[in-house]
C-alpha cells in the first residue's frame, strides 16, 4: 500500500517541478501584426522581424518572415534590408531557424504565438525590453515599431499596443493560454 502512493507522491512532485521550471508551461505570447493594403502599382508582401531586445541591444528573435520558397534560397540575400533586425542578430543566422522562420504574408492581421517556456523566453531575466517589429518591401518602405514592455509580462498591464505608419499597421501584444 505505501508503494503505491509514493509513486503518486513522486508522480505529483515531478508535475510540480516541470510547472515550476517552466517546461510544462500553457501560456504564451502572442503578437498580432496587421500589414496593411496598400494602393500601390507594384505591391510585395514585406519581410517581416520580429524580436524582443533588452537595454544592452541583446535580441531575443522570435520570428522572421520571408520568401523562404525562392529558388536557390534567393530570397535571403533580401533579409538585409531589415536593417535593424540585421544588425541585432539576423546577420548571425544560419536560415531558415525551424521555429522562427516563415514565410511572407499579405495585407490583414497575422498572429505570432511563442510558448513562454521556449527556451529563449524562459532564460530572459526580469527588466525593461523592447518588442521589435520591422518591416521591409520590395519597392516599397520600410518601417520599424517598438513597444517597450517589462519581463516577464504582467496580465495587468496588458495589452500593449504600437502602430505604424506604412508598412506596418496595429501590433498589439498579449498573453494567451
Amino acid at each position: 500500500m505505501r508503494m503505491k502512493h509514493a509513486g503518486k507522491f513522486r508522480a505529483i512532485a515531478l508535475l510540480a517541478t516541470l510547472l515550476a521550471s517552466g517546461w510544462v508551461q500553457a501560456r504564451s505570447l502572442q503578437v498580432s501584426i496587421e500589414i496593411p493594403r496598400l494602393n500601390v502599382a507594384e505591391y510585395h508582401n514585406p519581410y517581416v522581424a520580429v524580436w524582443l531586445e533588452d537595454d544592452s541591444r541583446r535580441a531575443t528573435q522570435l520570428a522572421v518572415w520571408y520568401d523562404v520558397g525562392m529558388r536557390n534560397s534567393e530570397g535571403r540575400k533580401w533579409l538585409k534590408d531589415l536593417r535593424q533586425w540585421w544588425r541585432r542578430g539576423g546577420r548571425a543566422m544560419d536560415m531558415p531557424v525551424d521555429g522562427i522562420t516563415s514565410a511572407t504574408y499579405g495585407p490583414g492581421e497575422h498572429t505570432l504565438k511563442v510558448a513562454l517556456g521556449r527556451e529563449e523566453l524562459a532564460a530572459l531575466e526580469p527588466g525593461d525590453y523592447r518588442l521589435r517589429v520591422e518591416a521591409a518591401r520590395e519597392v516599397g518602405g520600410r518601417e520599424l515599431v517598438n513597444i517597450p514592455l517589462t519581463w516577464p509580462l504582467d496580465q495587468s498591464a496588458l495589452p500593449l499596443t504600437g502602430k505604424g505608419e506604412s508598412e506596418l499597421g496595429s501590433i498589439r501584444v498579449t498573453l494567451v493560454d
